[in-house]
């Protein structure tokens, strides 16, 4: 069978996983009663909440005798871990572009990447029903950012469409638009090349991804890059320091539409799925029994941004979770480290784990999945990994976009200023304006909550990792400090009531806190100690304000990132799979001082 290998790359929201429903609706005869749900790729409770792809997946559909494997990417940089091992797997990729924001900052880092790699580039401009749409102007800024990028001519003139992937559209000519994707497809066959099979050579194949069944156990996943394999054969895995270990291939699979499909062998050119071979990492070889040769090692960019995980000690501790020590934590890492080869885990203490990653989403998400999966923890505020080159000492710098109306641009710009950003591009684009700024990876922390606020909602921020440069000096990203409860209780709504007016509280009127619970935000810089477990002295004496009717600002809710984002040196983060609360290290306030 002839094969075509294709990822699909794209910043985050720009329409990657809806493009692969159309395409496996157009192409998959559907049997009585099966349908194709939306986002079907996005497999995960997180993916489908959050509207974001996390894990790479691929998927396969057959046009006029071809298979047509597809990797469908995240966009986020966060997981840039992910598309880094999965775009050695292909031979092109369609590059999705929004018709009116153009190529987003998230585009230019896995574009990087699959160029780098020599991938042939189809452009499509996703969108074109948007009222603001752009598609020539977007098409033009495509080819700056490829070219800056370092594309090589065949790279460059690369084939464009059009297309409206959510009604399952795709064309070359905006003046003559098509009902379906078939000029899609039939792109893909003429620009796409195959890759290049030896099916009698000895076997080789990387793993590039790994799963788990409870009836097979693990199960590797990768391209084959030369020879077969069958059922039943043996095989070598050569590890990462050499040495190899003799299993055998229980059950080979390969892939249509959704469904994973037992065949008898497997061949070059496939993007296949191996079970029985038990001890495998990612990145490891899997080669021909008597002729084992490696393959190069997947290379994954360094982690920028650590914290620190520990099992919970607040007075609170085991109420709420299943998973409460630190040797469950410490396997429940050791296990996430064999598919998500971005992430290190470093044991500090028996009780301290230092865990680094590619960004706080990235480190959010695995934070997310563990609570629910009953574990309960305490993590400190995310720190930037520094670096030492020539003697300096450098830190990670992120490229910002920010797309808002024009009348927030100037104040935006000010603060993004004050925390040493530095401003790069600056264009108007109708009633909004786009900023581009190159700024410190630590100063965007808890930048996020204040630029919505500051745009009544309506900015747009997007960040991607940069470069190292030398260390900015010092900076204060937090200008308020936390109301913090010096009693252990319930809270009672009257003394909530007597507080609003010194600052914004986390937690509701009933609620159960702790001495040294971080009940809200103090509207002043300090740290401020409060009581909020005390209620009204009942007396029988009437008084003028004795029937006033108490009216509670609602708290503000803190989601798991805004919860990140907000805590200072001296504070945690305690998880479980009921509650997130913000506690200080230091319970006493008496310690504190």
């Amino acid at each position: 069978m002839e094969y075509r290998n294709i990822a699909i790359i794209a910043h985050v929201d720009h329409g990657k996983t809806t493009l692969v429903d159309g395409l496996l609706k157009q192409t998959l005869e559907l049997k009585h009663g099966e349908e194709i749900a939306e986002r079907a790729m996005d497999s995960n409770d997180i993916e489908r909440e959050r509207g974001i792809t996390i894990l790479a997946k691929n998927t396969a559909v057959e046009y006029q005798g071809i298979k047509i494997n597809i990797v469908d990417t995240p966009g986020h940089a966060d997981f840039g871990g992910e598309v880094e091992r999965v775009l050695g797997m292909v031979d092109g990729a369609l590059v999705l572009v929004d018709a009116a924001e153009g190529p987003m900052p998230q585009t230019r880092f896995v574009l990087r990447k699959a160029l780098e790699l020599g991938l042939k580039p189809i452009v499509v401009v996703n969108k074109i029903d948007r009222q603001d749409a752009r598609p020539t102007e977007v098409v033009d800024m495509t080819f700056d950012l490829m070219a800056e990028l370092g594309a090589n001519e065949d790279q460059l003139d690369f084939p464009v469409l059009y297309a409206i992937a959510r009604e399952g559209k795709a064309f070359k000519d905006l003046d003559n638009p098509q009902d379906d994707f078939h000029e899609l497809f039939e792109m893909v066959l003429e620009h796409i090349p195959a890759p290049k099979v030896d099916l009698d050579a000895p076997f080789q194949m990387v793993v590039t991804n790994l799963d788990y069944s409870e009836y097979l156990g693990r199960i590797v996943l990768g391209r084959v890059q030369r020879g077969t394999v069958h059922k039943g054969d043996f095989v070598q895995l050569i590890h990462k320091d050499g040495s190899m270990t003799k299993t055998r291939v229980v059950q080979p699979f390969t892939h249509m539409g959704l469904k994973r499909i037992e065949v008898d062998e497997v061949g070059a050119g496939d993007i296949v799925a191996l079970a029985g071979i038990e001890e495998a990492q990612i990145g490891e070889t899997v080669a021909d029994v008597n002729n084992p040769e490696a393959l190069p090692i997947i290379t994954v960019d360094e982690p920028t941004v650590s914290m620190i995980f520990q099992p919970n000690t607040s007075p609170f501790a085991g109420k709420e979770g299943k998973f409460v020590t630190s040797r469950q934590i410490s396997e429940r890492l050791a296990r996430e480290i064999m598919t998500n080869v971005s992430l290190k885990v470093e044991e500090i203490r028996p009780d301290e784990f230092k865990v680094s990653g590619r960004g706080e989403l990235h480190l959010s998400i695995l934070l997310e999945n563990m609570r629910r999966e009953g574990f309960e923890l305490q993590v400190g505020a995310p720190q930037v990994i520094y670096r030492e080159i020539d003697g300096v000492k450098h830190e990670p710098v992120e490229h910002v976009v920010i797309d808002v109306p024009e009348q927030f641009a100037s104040t935006v710009i000010g603060v993004l200023g004050s925390r040493k950003g530095q401003m790069v591009h600056m264009e108007p684009q109708g009633s909004r304006t786009r900023v581009e700024f190159k700024i410190p990876s630590r100063a965007l922390f808890g930048f996020r909550t204040q630029f919505l606020s500051m745009t009544q909602g309506e900015g747009i921020l997007s960040h991607v990792y940069d470069s190292y440069q030398p260390y900015a000096g010092d900076l204060k990203t937090r200008q308020n400090g936390s109301l913090v409860s010096m009693e252990d209780g319930v809270a009672f709504a009257y003394s909530i009531w007597k507080l609003q007016d010194r600052g914004t509280f986390f937690i509701d009127a009933g609620q159960d806190v702790y001495v040294g619970m971080i009940v809200g935000e103090n509207a002043r810089e300090q740290d401020m100690n409060v009581n909020v477990c005390r209620n009204k002295k009942l007396t029988n004496v009437r008084s003028s304000g004795a029937d006033e009717a108490l009216t509670l600002v609602p708290p503000r809710r803190l989601s798991l990132e805004d919860a990140l984002e907000y805590i200072a040196e001296d504070e945690l983060v305690e998880l479980t799979p009921t509650s997130i609360r913000l506690r200080k290290k230091v319970l006493n306030p008496s310690m504190r001082k």
